[in-house]
């Protein structure tokens, strides 16, 4: 199927917060900045589909996670050199692709080196979990637009770095998971570098999350489908480095090749499930099979407090997530 022309890129809406009225303390908590601007944020998401929100990430914790998952790559491609068996314990549905993968992280301060309990553990930073604390702590970034999308209850559904080396071929375009009436999942790519075009970002056909784009899309006629495509409102999400977009994961999207030539290119990747769509969701996220289920959005920011309170392994009680 031919895929419309890219017409622009995806741009973050300009949101101011509104002021609401009201009087207590109750009042006041239910107002605060960030709450009165995720109301604006998700309406817009629920409305194209996707989200971009800009400096969701300081640009020094990007640098540095880019680091860390570079090197949490390399220590995944020689530890299944050595073992192919152990693929399954690094990397999610991307695995197979040539020059693509999506990296199952870690959320023990060492990473993939505390994957076993000899193994010595020498790192003082916690890398990822100071990204998390930016985004998903009690004054994190995305906090509260979270909160507004899957309530505090929401499943921390997957977390993983999608690299992409030059060479990576496009991909079709796909929803992530069958379509469900209500959205099951909430999705972020964040950039942990700028995103030239020539490095593959990702394509967005807004407004193709709905009952209606979803029965075009699967219909099994190839002229409905064609013309679907190509008559697509296509954004190209050229993000900035610690810039992220937010997306509903039944909207159709793709990533395009990197032809860069010398620029991997780097998104940190998590989202959370939302609580009232029960059952399978038909789509195996990609997290390593023991943080499955075990953590709520509420979770996740009560080990951030820990965290913020000298706690240097925050993650601990939930292991290395490997079974």
């Amino acid at each position: 199927a031919l895929l419309a022309p890219v017409t622009s890129l995806l741009q973050a809406p300009k949101l101011k917060a509104e002021v609401q009225r009201g009087t207590g303390f109750a009042a006041s908590q239910k107002s605060s900045k960030g709450a009165r601007l995720a109301v604006q944020q998700a309406k817009i998401l629920k409305k194209e589909g996707v989200l971009l929100v800009e400096d969701v990430l300081s640009s020094e914790i990007a640098d540095q996670l880019r680091a860390y998952v570079l090197e949490q790559q390399e220590f995944a491609l020689i530890a299944t050199q050595e073992d192919p068996s152990k693929a399954r314990s690094f990397y999610g549905v991307e695995q197979a692709r040539a020059n693509r993968c999506d990296l199952q992280l870690s959320l023990l301060r060492g990473g993939f080196k505390a994957d076993e309990t000899t193994s010595d553990v020498t790192e003082s930073q916690h890398v990822l979990a100071d990204a998390l604390e930016e985004i998903l702590g009690s004054k994190g970034s995305l906090r509260d637009l979270y909160e507004k999308l899957v309530t505090p209850k929401g499943e921390f559904y997957e977390l993983a770095a999608v690299i992409t080396h030059p060479g990576s071929q496009r991909q079709i375009v796909h929803p992530d998971l069958p379509f469900q009436k209500t959205a099951p999942l909430y999705v972020v790519f964040l950039a942990l570098q700028d995103v030239t075009e020539d490095m593959g970002p990702t394509s967005f056909l807004l407004k193709t999350h709905t009952s209606a784009q979803n029965d075009k899309f699967n219909s099994g006629d190839e002229a409905t489908k064609n013309s679907q495509l190509s008559g697509a409102d296509c954004r190209l999400s050229c993000l900035k480095k610690g810039s992220a977009v937010v997306f509903d994961a039944r909207i159709l999207h793709c990533g395009n090749a990197n032809s860069s030539g010398d620029k991997p290119r780097a998104l940190f990747n998590f989202s959370f499930r939302n609580p009232k769509v029960k059952g399978p969701l038909g789509y195996e996220g990609s997290i390593r099979p023991g943080y499955c289920q075990a953590m709520s959005l509420s979770d996740v920011g009560d080990a951030l407090e820990t965290y913020a309170k000298g706690n240097a392994d925050p993650f601990a009680k939930y292991g290395s997530g490997l079974l």
